[in-house]
């Protein structure tokens, strides 16, 4: 008989960490979306002077990496006297962050239909904006949808990250209860199995949606 002293409380525990990450992921990806769709527009249709500059501030924040990224800003708000927890600065770093990559998403999904299918379009009366809407988008969302689901999964694992500026989320919750009852192997296999649970049903539902898409062809 196996014999532990994990309990139910650390469970529980654990468990509170997780509902932590997705609230860390949803936002992240709920801001980063929504501000990587604008940016990959702009990137996509833009004149070259701005998609050069705009490119070149996103380039920073993929290159630098997401640890830094949370030690600088965390940092940064206490040299201003910012008055926000540390919650919203992992927000909002990760949504930047997710950003800078939704964007280049965006953009190769946009630039993949062909000049073709868009010229079709406006030789049937077509406007600029009528062409993006129901041509290049949908289109766009079909190509981009399998390296959205994969991003949003890379920024859940992300979040394990956060536990630097003093956030318990999964990973750091799984840490406390391996320093009190010694037993790494237990709890880090709960722990992936935790991550496996929430990461699941993401990529089902992406290959559902792509499987209606194909079907619906």
């Amino acid at each position: 008989m196996i014999e532990t002293d994990f309990a139910r409380t650390d469970l529980w525990f654990m468990l509170r960490g997780a509902g932590m990450t997705l609230t860390l992921t949803f936002w992240a990806v709920l801001g980063g979306t929504a501000m990587g769709f604008v940016f990959g527009v702009l990137r996509a249709v833009a004149p070259t002077w701005i998609n050069a500059l705009l490119g070149a501030v996103l380039d920073v924040f993929r290159s630098i990496p997401l640890l830094i990224q949370f030690i600088l800003a965390n940092s940064f708000k206490s040299i201003v006297g910012l008055d926000v927890s540390a919650f919203t600065v992992a927000c909002v770093v990760l949504a930047i962050y997710t950003s800078a990559y939704c964007a280049e998403i965006v953009r190769a999904g946009m630039l993949a239909v062909p000049s073709t299918t868009r010229r079709a379009a406006r030789s049937l009366g077509m406007t600029w904006w009528q062409d993006l809407r129901y041509i290049v988008y949908p289109i766009a969302l079909r190509v981009s949808l399998p390296s959205w689901v994969g991003l949003t999964l890379g920024v859940m694992k992300d979040t394990s990250l956060v536990l630097w500026i003093g956030i318990v989320e999964l990973l750091r919750a799984s840490q406390v209860i391996v320093t009190r009852i010694q037993e790494p192997l237990l709890v880090l296999m709960l722990c992936g199995l935790i991550y496996f649970l929430m990461s699941y049903p993401i990529s089902r539902l992406g290959a559902y949606l792509e499987s209606r898409w194909r079907d619906d062809d």
